[in-house]
């Protein structure tokens, strides 16, 4: 691959080292003059990568969040231009069209920005507003779903999208201490549902339920299972899609989805997962798990 070097700009999206960044471009096989989509633009990360590939690459890419376009275009289009764009929604609604991209990827994650900027509530590190949507103008939040669902829909919640088998127990208690207005109070709240030992070990109590309120702020699942559903017809006849997902529920639909598409055919029988020097520079990505399929 021809390093372009006016990438080499001192910024943290410069910096910024996307999880097996070099599985994903070995994976997708990038061509000069090729077209990718990253159907989950964050901080650029992989959208850098390709383009960095050749001085003819093109990348289209895709974010619901507003801030990370913002933040990731100002320093990609001055360098790419036309090379690169970007749609803003979700990548399961994109009007994509049939053979339009040699190669597709897309990272599940939450950017590293969502976690840490504190009043996006996405975590229970700092005490902020109970939020959790990637797409601000969107109108249901954490809070709405904490505050307002009843006790069983609650109880199904974690237990289908978090996997928390004290998703009865904890229900019940959010139930009888509501209203919550930020991320600590919930997460002590849930930790209260668990014996002292589990209070305080590597993983807090509260990651389960703070993820299963994640998906279904934003219809995570709902909306992989749109993508996975159409972008085998926006790749060209031989092109590769890669996808990075970080929990069970998301790595089933996509492994059964390259299973029996009558597109693709897979090419990682078992997933791809970060080496133990990656995992040990960048801990968020240890649950990282990477799947290809080729279209024929």
């Amino acid at each position: 691959m021809i390093p372009n070097h006016d990438f080499d700009q001192p910024t943290d999206i410069s910096t910024h080292i996307p999880v097996l960044s070099q599985e994903v471009l070995e994976g997708l096989w990038i061509q000069p003059k090729g077209h990718y989509l990253d159907a989950t633009l964050g901080r650029g990360g992989h959208s850098r990568l390709i383009l960095q590939a050749f001085p003819d690459v093109r990348v289209t890419a895709i974010d619901l969040d507003e801030e990370a376009i913002t933040t990731t275009q100002a320093y990609l289009r001055p360098i790419a231009g036309e090379r690169f764009r970007v749609w803003q929604g979700n990548f399961g609604d994109y009007p994509g069209q049939i053979g339009e991209f040699n190669g597709i990827i897309a990272d599940l994650g939450v950017s590293s920005p969502q976690f840490d900027v504190p009043e996006r509530g996405f975590s229970f590190r700092h005490s902020a507003p109970l939020d959790m949507r990637m797409n601000r103008q969107q109108s249901l939040t954490a809070a709405e779903i904490i505050n307002h669902w009843d006790q069983n829909s609650l109880a199904d919640l974690f237990y289908q999208y978090g996997e928390e088998r004290r998703s009865r127990s904890i229900a019940r208690r959010l139930v009888q201490k509501r209203p919550f207005t930020t991320t600590t109070e919930l997460a002590e709240a849930i930790a209260q549902c668990f014996p002292p030992k589990q209070r305080y070990g590597r993983i807090h109590p509260a990651t389960r339920v703070f993820q299963a309120l994640r998906i279904a702020v934003n219809d995570e699942l709902g909306s992989l299972e749109r993508f996975l559903e159409k972008a085998p017809h926006w790749l060209e006849t031989g092109g590769y899609i890669g996808i990075i997902s970080f929990h069970s529920l998301e790595d089933r639909r996509v492994k059964y989805s390259f299973r029996d598409s009558l597109l693709l055919k897979v090419v990682t029988k078992k997933p791809i997962i970060p080496q133990p020097e990656e995992q040990q520079k960048n801990p968020r990505s240890r649950s990282a798990k990477l799947r290809f399929a080729q279209k024929f």
